[in-house]
């Protein structure tokens, strides 16, 4: 009786969710545009702390950062806030435009030098491409310069690139914020980051008017930015995370873009007179995280089992759809130096064989903590399935994004499934969330490192991917990223990518000018609208 009511019971929550959409009473006005998305893991506006993909489309259209990556041309650094740099040996040094933050103050260098300084003493998981890069609270404020109000210099640790470093410039991590203003919050020494979590002081195009967790965003044209007064007066984004009802609300007009639908309610769009889909590659993965400080996921042997306990291909093909395709190397496979995908998949038999020989004949039981949102939890039940084929017995924990994050940074969890994105659109970048770990330990409490937070001890892999990052002749550093590539596939990772990912936006034909951003950092100041029809 419990099995038969169960799917009687989603299917009338689904279809009640729908029925309370409010009626569209008219068309969005042109002047506004409207997204229906996911606000669930919007937890900071702090745009040193906030690194969640929805975060990042709020701070990105409230703050600029020096240099931005143009994905109209080919992620390419160009410039912002800096209207040019020049590279020497040991730093880089940025010329500053005129511009205004939304209190007036005008924009300079000292806000840089404040904004960096303050991401790095903050030391929160944000942090962590600047750690991997060489930077740190302790030598920040020594790395960091304004010789003029319209200079900025930044000096080069001994481990990264000019290229490498101008892509972390990018990063809405490396936000500017209004300095002055924000120091009027500073409350216990905490850089103003409790009034930043939920206000905004930036240069950006828009300005926050409201937000309401889990609810809305309202954003505001800055009528003061440097670039020219917004095209859209005001931008909503609104939560409506059930696809079925964002699907329906979309269609009749009552948001203009949704960008938190599921894999079917995304190929309902597709070919429909009125709407288009924007595919964004993000350079990212799904993964499934094991924690290997649990006895069996310690073990290469099991984690090499689990990896071939998976049926990529038809959860591609039946879950996943336009979010990914089935990928194990953590480099995209149309990347430069990207190497060939192993040859894992759902082997049940190999895999019972390799649990045996491991000690594991029964198999056993584990947990797997999954924040609830699309396409995650329809990829955790059938992980479950495919896990329950070779005897490994699991249990799903959904959440929201606080207590999955959380317990991902606190290393509890047996299995998680996390969403990657790659800092830079190179193999390199791509790399880095997965080949970087310097200090395994719990006292280094290091909760921005990916691999950390799985407990994998990878000195080797570390080691070459720092040699990496710091090599500036390009055919040595491809041979290392190639290196680092195939001793991660050979250690059977714990950090185990299953899907390269993709954002896929279905958007209203009303809306022109919109291109989504790799990384998430998708500017909406140009946008136009035409007439509803």
């Amino acid at each position: 009786m419990k099995s038969f009511w169960k799917p009687i019971r989603l299917a009338l929550a689904v279809s009640l969710i729908v029925a309370h959409v409010p009626a569209a009473i008219a068309a969005t006005p042109n002047d506004q545009l409207v997204i229906g998305t996911s606000l669930v893991q919007v937890l900071s506006l702090d745009p040193q702390q906030g690194v969640d993909a929805k975060t990042i489309e709020i701070l990105t259209n409230t703050y600029d950062r020096l240099v931005y990556t143009d994905n109209q041309n080919g992620n390419v650094i160009a410039p912002q806030l800096a209207e040019k740099w020049d590279v020497t040996e040991d730093s880089i040094t940025f010329h500053l435009r005129e511009a205004k933050f939304a209190s007036g103050n005008p924009v300079t260098a000292q806000d840089v030098v404040f904004s960096l300084v303050r991401l790095m003493k903050l030391d929160q998981a944000s942090a962590a491409n600047f750690k991997t890069a060489g930077y740190s609270a302790a030598n920040i404020e020594s790395m960091v310069s304004a010789p003029d109000d319209r200079t900025f210099r930044i000096q080069f640790p001994k481990t990264v690139t000019p290229d490498a470093l101008l892509y972390r410039m990018s990063m809405g991590v490396a936000s500017v914020v209004d300095s002055v203003e924000v120091q009027k919050h500073v409350n216990n020494g905490d850089y103003g980051n409790e009034w930043l979590r939920t206000n905004t002081a930036g240069s950006g195009p828009f300005t926050l008017r409201r937000w309401t967790p889990n609810d809305l965003v309202m954003l505001e044209a800055n009528k003061d930015y440097w670039q020219g007064v917004p095209t859209l007066r005001r931008v909503i984004m609104r939560h409506v995370p059930e696809s079925q009802a964002a699907r329906l609300m979309l269609e009749r007009g009552d948001i203009d873009i949704a960008n938190a639908l599921s894999a079917s309610d995304i190929g309902y769009f597709q070919n429909k007179d009125g709407f288009v889909i924007d595919r964004v590659q993000t350079g990212g993965f799904y993964v499934l995280s094991m924690n290997a400080g649990r006895k069996e996921l310690a073990d290469p042997l099991v984690r090499k089992a689990i990896a071939n306990s998976i049926d990529y291909a038809g959860i591609e093909k039946t879950i996943v759809g336009a979010y990914g395709r089935a990928r194990n190397v953590p480099v995209p496979v149309d990347w430069a130096g990207a190497i060939k995908n192993p040859d894992w998949g759902f082997h049940p038999e190999e895999a019972k064989k390799m649990l045996a020989e491991a000690g594991y004949p029964n198999g056993f039981d584990l947990t797997l903590k999954v924040v609830s949102q699309a396409p995650r939890v329809d990829m955790a039940t059938a992980i479950q399935a495919n896990l329950a084929e070779v005897g490994i017995r699991v249990t799903i924990q959904q959440g929201n994004g606080a207590d999955i994050v959380a317990a991902h940074r606190a290393r509890d969890f047996d299995l998680l499934i996390p969403q990657t994105s790659a800092y830079m659109p190179t193999a390199l970048g791509a790399l880095d969330n997965f080949a970087y770990n310097p200090d395994n330990s719990a006292e280094a409490k290091n909760a921005g490192n990916f691999v950390w937070r799985s407990a994998w001890d990878i000195p080797e892999i570390s080691k070459l991917r720092d040699e990496a990052n710091a090599e500036r002749d390009v055919a040595r550093r491809q041979a290392l990223v190639t290196e680092i590539q195939e001793k991660f596939i050979a250690a059977s990772p714990a950090v185990l990518p299953m899907f390269e990912r993709f954002e896929p936006i279905a958007l209203s034909k009303r809306v022109i000018g919109y291109s989504g951003h790799p990384m998430g950092m998708t500017r909406v100041n140009k946008i136009t609208k035409s007439d509803a029809q």
